[in-house]
């Protein structure tokens, strides 16, 4: 099936009743675009609100982002390469945020390292979760009709919890 998927510019998915369409962009790879929709599809029923690629008039875009009324972001996922700098300026500077960093067939050692780091100096409230999607994940979890079936059952997973508040009560 990624055969198929490696020639088309525009991909229709649907999960939890919701529909979305995920463009492929030049520069792009059809991993990357995949990697985007099965976050969705695995964070949907937890941030109904999910949106891809959506900036938030800051320097970074996200590849999925779920604001709060205030327009702060609740959730972001990135797909494919982070840069070290990148993953530690924004797992500190939002630390209430619920990060998802995404690989395709990678392990996830070396950036486990990089994000317990950043997680530890920056007094997270918000768990970080990095995932490395199997290399058949397009057979796997996209049936005929674009339907994703997945969840974080399927993938490798590693889950960051926030540190427990060192905050006295008043």
């Amino acid at each position: 099936m990624i055969a198929d998927l490696h020639l088309r510019r525009k991909f229709t998915f649907q999960a939890h009743g919701q529909k979305a369409v995920f463009v492929k962009k030049p520069i792009e790879s059809t991993e990357h675009v995949l990697m985007k929709a099965f976050l969705w599809a695995l964070y949907l029923p937890q941030y109904p609100n999910l949106c891809i690629e959506v900036g938030i008039g800051y320097r970074y875009k996200p590849d999925l982002v779920a604001l709060d009324s205030c327009s702060t972001p609740m959730f972001w996922g990135e797909a494919g390469r982070v840069g070290a700098r990148k993953m530690r300026t924004l797992v500190s500077r939002y630390r209430d945020t619920h990060f998802v960093f995404s690989k395709w067939n990678a392990k996830l050692e070396p950036y486990a390292k990089q994000i317990g780091k950043a997680a530890a100096v920056s007094s997270r409230r918000a768990p970080v979760d990095l995932i490395s999607f199997p290399v058949d994940s397009s057979e796997r979890f996209i049936d005929h009709q674009g339907h994703l079936h997945l969840d974080l059952a399927d993938v490798t997973c590693q889950h960051f919890a926030p540190q427990a508040s060192t905050e006295r009560p008043h």
